[in-house]
């Protein structure tokens, strides 16, 4: 049996925090070091038992640890990465996968050439829901995809903007939350070839947007939509459709992806699956459904065991660099579209 893989946490905010209550219950892995400069790492560090750093190049050198998570500000992302990557470490890099496409093609350039791998996390991904339904679209049991319905629709309290950097330009939902949906719809249905998009901060005023409405053309295709708000009271997202994380009171009937092809439909998170009885059929006769399983399972420890096999070699990322790159090229395209009042395509990573 494999010792424990040693793994390093860079980044002791809620995020790492949450990897870590992962961590803790895998046998096949153990923290080794945590590197923050924020005033309460280092109590977290000693109730971890393992030792603080400020630097992460110094942690790197002195814990050598066989794998790292780093969970600090996006604007760090890529910089920090790289480090791990100069060091031989693999990485499991939380989202999204940086700021600028640059400094992404820097990073995709980085963990070629060295062959160190790096997982990013749109830990959605792994949650048995999704690979479901991933594996109904795959098989053919829509037919051919023809409609996308995506929303993503809450309300932030006016106590969430009370931190400052959330009201300035970039901090806006399509980085910071639209990023996830975007993510699944390439995943689900496939790229993008080109975007139609319109947002607005007309509730709140603030430097970055609370509404967006985007269109979505797929190379195979399949038309979209995705519509999102931030400050509206309705109950069609991810988060409160999903369960996924407890903190959000759960919407279970209600619907935040509907997909619909030439054999059948399948609403998301339900995975509830539409069809007619026989080929041929059509709008006079009556549609059956089934309700589609899936083993109920915590997406971020999946994503964490994942990454466990990826730091030692046996597969390789779920989410790559490269593919991360995409989804945020995919955003960058959406916001040249909004700002242009024409139809972009995402850069090619």
């Amino acid at each position: 049996m494999n010792q424990p893989l040693r793994i390093a946490l860079i980044g002791a905010g809620v995020m790492g925090r949450q990897h870590y209550h992962h961590l803790r219950t895998l046998d096949d892995a153990t923290l080794c070091a945590v590197c923050d400069p924020g005033l309460q790492a280092a109590e977290f560090a000693a109730a971890c038992g393992v030792p603080y750093f400020t630097d992460h190049q110094q942690m790197l050198e002195q814990s050598k640890p066989e794998a790292v998570i780093v969970a600090n500000p996006n604007s760090l992302h890529v910089s920090t990465a790289l480090a791990c990557i100069a060091a031989g470490v693999p990485v499991l890099l939380e989202k999204p996968v940086g700021v600028h496409l640059d400094e992404v093609r820097e990073l995709v350039a980085a963990s070629t050439a060295s062959a160190v791998p790096v997982l990013v996390g749109h830990h959605r991904r792994h949650n048995p829901l999704i690979a479901r339904a991933h594996e109904l679209l795959s098989s053919g049991a829509l037919g051919r995809l023809t409609s996308v319905t995506a929303l993503w629709q809450v309300q932030k309290p006016d106590s969430y903007f009370d931190i400052p950097w959330r009201r300035e330009a970039g901090a806006g939902m399509l980085l910071t939350n639209l990023i996830h949906d975007l993510d699944l719809l390439r995943h689900l249905c496939g790229e993008v070839r080109q975007v139609q998009a319109f947002t607005s901060n007309s509730v709140r005023g603030f430097a970055n947007e609370d509404s967006a409405a985007v269109l979505l053309q797929f190379d195979n295709g399949a038309l979209g939509s995705l519509t999102g708000s931030d400050a509206v009271a309705a109950p069609w997202s991810w988060e409160l459709d999903s369960g996924e994380n407890p903190i959000y009171p759960n919407q279970a009937d209600q619907p935040c992806y509907l997909l619909a092809g030439t054999r059948g439909a399948l609403s998301i998170p339900q995975l509830k699956r539409w069809h007619y009885a026989e080929s041929g059929a059509g709008w006079h006769q009556p549609l059956l459904h089934v309700q589609e399983t899936y083993p109920h399972e915590e997406a971020l420890r999946r994503q964490l065991q994942h990454f466990l096999q990826v730091a030692r070699g046996a597969v390789a990322p779920l989410v790559s660099a490269a593919d991360a790159g995409r989804t945020l090229a995919l955003i960058e395209a959406i916001r040249k579209a909004a700002e242009s009042g024409r139809a972009c395509a995402p850069e090619v990573i």
